[in-house]
């Protein structure tokens, strides 16, 4: 619990950040949900035919998976604000316009009758009889829309919108619980508060529920003002995956090194080249064999200090599954030498522009290399299973293992791909769940080891030599082992637009931090 206030109080500023933006994006989706959920309650109130169509449409939205509702929208409307508001405002719509429905529709007829009786024409009797009447109901809908909203904006994260889902995905790629706890806690926090506040509004009555009312329609639009407060955004634009803004070989060690300080936005990774090459963010952290690059025409900032270490890729096995299978170890080193950065930023560039699928990418790159077999048809003798993270290069090489087993072995691979980050994957492997995955060595040294600034001063940071350390620690801490390396490096990189960094003339890191710091 220690660690998880001293995390609270080093990140207070960024957690202020969040929260602020968090409150603004659920008051901003609100605000636009009762102009239009309002007005549609009531004119189904009015035309009855009318309900069952309105009411059935907000359902269905309502029932929509937030994720699956995301992925629909980003390529309507790009990252950002965008998506994640209509997403809020859609699910907020429902309760509003149910709510309005029910209220002004449980309005006892003779009451409405006694009022015609004394001559108020159909909007007084709406404005003064039943909207008054109706207002308990109508403030329990705003009431649920508020907490849904709450929960679902943690997700605006996921499409660099911000908010406290920021550290909750930053701490779910990371395994980093006080991570998680410094978003998920605020925001429940923030729920319970808005919750129990519109509770005591609904309860007012008489002439005390119109100054609720009243104080409701000021405070929605202050509180979405929150989403519209400078946070000081640096000239250029920076997007980061979520894994890398905490890892201590991406933004940190970037920090370290050079002294770079940026105020990125966070974007699921496989949204980071969508977004730069959309021109909604400058520059991103990537890897150095994404196709996207060649797709894009990016370019890699040279990284003159070497503040990311070697990132030779190598598959990781259980010592146990090697001795239990010992055709699966000499099997999988056939690749050895055979993948090396241009052939990994060719298959990249397959899957992620040409959108070919991993299994013919595979195939055709085990037929080029003379390794291809046709799986025999014979009962399988054994099973491995194989995990992979969750972007395009692990999925390439996940099918590129598992046709290779098939074809070479009588082993069955069952796939357990996307597992999400490193530390999820290295848990995996190390409690046995998975058998194997591919990992990267410099991830296996600064991530999983994380061994002392001090023991890694004296190592030197060259392939071999990292992979032999990272090996050997693996071997016994773990009872884990690194086989031969595939040949390429895909280390952690900045990139920019090719047109861009010429125009600014930012060719590596330090020329970043140069143009940064002559802006201020």
């Amino acid at each position: 619990m220690i660690d998880f206030f001293t995390f609270v109080r080093d990140n207070a500023s960024k957690l202020l950040e969040q929260t602020l933006t968090h409150i603004g994006l659920t008051f901003v989706s609100l605000l636009l949900a009762l102009l239009i959920g309002l007005p549609l309650g009531i004119l189904i109130a009015r035309k009855k035919q009318l309900a069952s169509g309105v009411l059935g449409i907000a359902g269905v939205l309502q029932t929509i998976p937030s994720v699956a509702l995301l992925g629909f929208l980003i390529p309507l409307l790009g990252i950002g604000i965008g998506p994640a508001l209509v997403a809020l405002f859609l699910y907020a719509l429902l309760p509003i316009i149910r709510n309005t429905f029910v209220g002004i529709t449980e309005v006892s007829p003779s009451i409405i009758e006694a009022a015609r009786g004394v001559g108020m024409t159909d909007v007084q009797i709406l404005t003064k009889v039943q909207l008054p009447l109706a207002l308990p109901v109508i403030f329990a809908g705003v009431r649920t829309a508020t907490v849904i909203n709450v929960g679902v904006a943690t997700l605006a994260a996921y499409v660099a919108a911000g908010g406290l889902g920021e550290f909750i995905f930053s701490g779910i790629a990371l395994s980093n619980v006080n991570m998680m706890l410094a978003g998920a806690i605020p925001a429940a926090l923030l729920a319970v508060g808005f919750d129990l506040g519109l509770a005591r509004l609904q309860r007012l009555s008489g002439r005390n529920v119109r100054i609720g009312t009243v104080a409701l329609v000021i405070l929605v639009p202050f509180l979405s003002a929150f989403y519209l407060l400078p946070y000081g955004q640096d000239k250029l634009v920076t997007g980061f995956a979520h894994e890398f803004f905490g890892r201590a070989d991406g933004y940190p060690g970037l920090q370290k090194t050079y002294g770079l300080t940026v105020n990125p936005r966070l974007i699921d990774q496989n949204l980071m080249y969508e977004a730069i090459h959309r021109h909604q963010v400058d520059i991103i952290s990537g890897y150095s064999t994404d196709g996207r690059i060649k797709a894009f025409d990016l370019r890699v900032l040279d990284d003159n200090r070497h503040a990311f270490p070697p990132y030779g890729a190598a598959p990781v096995v259980r010592q146990a599954t090697l001795d239990r299978y010992p055709d699966l170890g000499p099997t999988l080193n056939q690749l050895a030498g055979k993948l090396t950065d241009s052939v990994m930023t060719d298959l990249n560039y397959r899957a992620d522009y040409l959108h070919q699928s991993p299994e013919t990418i595979a195939r055709d790159f085990l037929r080029k290399v003379g390794l291809y077999k046709v799986p025999a048809s014979v009962d399988r003798t054994g099973t491995v299973v194989m995990g992979s993270k969750v972007f395009t290069e692990q999925y390439i090489l996940a099918e590129i293992y598992r046709q290779l087993i098939e074809g070479y072995t009588q082993l069955r691979v069952v796939a357990r791909t996307g597992l999400g980050g490193t530390q999820i994957c290295f848990d995996a492997l190390r409690t046995g769940a998975i058998d194997f995955y591919p990992e990267y060595t410099g991830t296996g040294l600064l991530v999983i080891l994380q061994h002392p600034a001090g023991t890694l001063n004296t190592l030197s940071m060259q392939p071999d030599s990292v992979y032999a350390y990272v090996n050997q620690q693996f071997e016994k801490r773990y009872q884990l082992v690194w086989l031969n390396p595939l040949g390429f490096n895909n280390s952690y990189s900045l990139m920019m637009r090719r047109d861009q960094a010429q125009a600014l003339r930012i060719e590596s890191i330090e020329g970043l931090v140069r143009y940064l710091k002559n802006d201020q």
